[in-house]
């Protein structure tokens, strides 16, 4: 019984001794984020060049998306215009699509900016609007419009150098024959350029603006 107590005490020592490894919690493996710079498609820095050329102000924006169909993506916030002889001022103006942009910018400058001053003796001093992203539906429809996408533009009136204010709502049928002259001028230079443009004549929603809108149809009213 002594020898079996004994052996059992020195089998006590040894475990004692032994190094048994302990079970290790796992190593947290570092977490790398990588900043990916902002990195517009070629087609859209070919676009902002171009806008560049026509010495318009703008500032790049970037693209947001915010379900059922509405969304600026490629957009930029026009500051000015230039014309032949003169900066124009704008107002109103939210996010635009850069191709909206520069068709906008060779409209004020060969379409309006001219027509002013052949037509109405004055140069062109500034582009009202009101307004160009909306998330909203075209009137009356399920579809939506230009303007949810920021690639339409409502021009509401031109403002000449010499303080005369010429408004849609007004002026198209209320104005002197030159300033009647001058927005119907202005329309029709529009449809030219833009895909989609509607005015007093299209409907009574549009008699105090001009809808432009680059979308690439062919529909002028």
């Amino acid at each position: 019984m002594r020898r079996y107590l004994l052996i059992l005490s020195l089998l006590a020592t040894l475990s004692a001794c032994i190094d048994i490894p302990q079970a290790q919690a796992p190593r947290k493996q570092a977490v790398h984020r990588q900043t990916v710079p902002f990195s517009p498609a070629p087609e859209y820095r070919q676009c902002l060049s171009e806008l560049g050329a026509q010495h318009a102000a703008f500032t790049p924006l970037p693209d947001q998306y915010f379900g059922t169909g509405c969304s600026t993506v490629e957009t930029v916030r026009l500051s000015s215009l230039q014309s032949d002889t003169a900066s124009l001022s704008l107002t109103n103006l939210g996010p635009v699509t850069c191709h909206a942009a520069t068709t906008f910018a060779a409209w004020a400058r060969y379409g309006v900016g001219r027509a002013a001053e052949q037509i109405l003796g004055s140069r062109l001093s500034r582009i009202e609007t009101f307004g160009s992203y909306n998330c909203r539906n075209v009137a009356g429809t399920s579809r939506r419009s230009g303007h949810a996408t920021a690639n339409a533009i409502d021009v509401s009136a031109f403002v000449l150098a010499d303080g005369r204010r010429i408004s849609v709502l007004d002026d198209w049928d209320g104005g002197t024959p030159a300033e009647r002259h001058f927005l119907r001028v202005v329309h029709a230079s529009a449809c030219k350029r833009f895909g989609t443009t509607l005015g007093p004549d299209y409907n009574a929603a549009h008699a105090n603006h001009f809808h432009v809108e680059a979308d690439g149809g062919k529909f002028c009213r």
